[in-house]
């Protein structure tokens, strides 16, 4: 499983603070700018004081993509349950299968008797697959006998508000080991960059 964060809002925790201070005072934007340059430790400040009063609104405008590959479809129809963010996903007409593509539990890698019964569905699943292309069933078709656990890839986008709701949920001890995992390693991108902003969100 990976989660590579491709492009974030430039200076995001700058960003959140500017729209902070932007509700609260009259003066033109480029001053408020200054005023943050100005004062060292500033943006933190701001930042805390919208997590603490709640004020989440600022959170919304600063932006993160990822990359995520090597997990199942199985987690990625968890993830889009997650709102606002915008996805785009492999495609499985257009994408080769073979038994490697699946994702495997732990629970059933560390079990030899499930592991054996779980490699000879796949197996079958593929070869089924292989064997409606060659009877020439179009390929949107034939994937119906694939199982959900085929590996997938995709991109998101989404803000820091969505973000933050995502980990808290996810993070928790109660959420499914697939998307917990994607979770701790997208919550460690973000924090590479945006520390403060992520400061609530503890990492497991």
């Amino acid at each position: 499983m990976r989660a590579k964060l491709l492009w974030y809002t430039p200076d995001p925790e700058r960003t959140v603070a500017l729209a902070m201070r932007r509700c609260y005072s009259s003066k033109p934007i480029e001053d408020l700018e200054k005023e943050l340059v100005a004062k060292p430790g500033y943006e933190k400040e701001l930042i805390a004081k919208a997590l603490r009063d709640k004020t989440f609104d600022v959170i919304e405008h600063a932006v993160f993509m990822f990359e995520i590959e090597g997990i199942s479809r199985i987690c990625s129809h968890q993830l889009v349950r997650h709102r606002i963010a915008s996805y785009d996903q492999e495609s499985q007409r257009f994408s080769a299968v073979e038994k490697e593509d699946f994702i495997i539990p732990p629970t059933i890698q560390s079990h030899p008797e499930a592991l054996k019964v779980y490699e000879e569905l796949l197996r079958a699943s593929v070869e089924a697959f292989k064997k409606l292309k060659e009877l020439e069933v179009p390929k949107e078709d034939a994937r119906f006998v694939l199982p959900q656990s085929i590996g997938t890839k995709l991109v998101v986008t989404t803000n820091a508000r969505s973000l933050m709701h995502f980990f808290f949920q996810r993070t928790a001890v109660q959420a499914q080991w697939e998307i917990r995992e994607l979770a701790e390693l997208m919550l460690k991108e973000c924090k590479k960059v945006a520390p403060s902003i992520f400061a609530q969100v503890v990492e497991a």
